[in-house]
């Protein structure tokens, strides 16, 4: 399940930098959560971290995405693989960080 933000968003800017996987980013109006990115926390915490922090609670599971546990993990370990590859960079080249 990839989570929604509805339109009760006061655009208080809080979940943004909570998303581990960069997946909530603002929209024409309000925040918007791109629901191919979003794992609602799978692999990094126990529960949503944007549904934690809000304090309008306009953050719920998006009835257009539902997954389960298992698909959440993977699309988080998709998601992990590809952020790596991204920073090693060219084959033989070092990684900064």
């Amino acid at each position: 399940m990839a989570l929604m933000i509805t339109d009760e968003c006061i655009n208080c800017d809080v979940c943004e930098p909570e998303c581990p996987n960069d997946a909530i980013f603002m929209g024409d109006e309000i925040y918007e959560i791109d629901p191919h990115k979003c794992t609602e926390c799978v692999g990094h915490f126990d529960e949503p971290q944007c549904v934690q922090i809000c304090p309008v609670a306009c953050i719920p599971v998006n009835p257009a995405h539902v997954e389960s546990r298992e698909t959440l993990w993977q699309k988080f370990q998709r998601l992990t693989a590809a952020k790596e590859a991204g920073q090693a960079g060219p084959a033989g080249a070092a990684s900064i960080s």
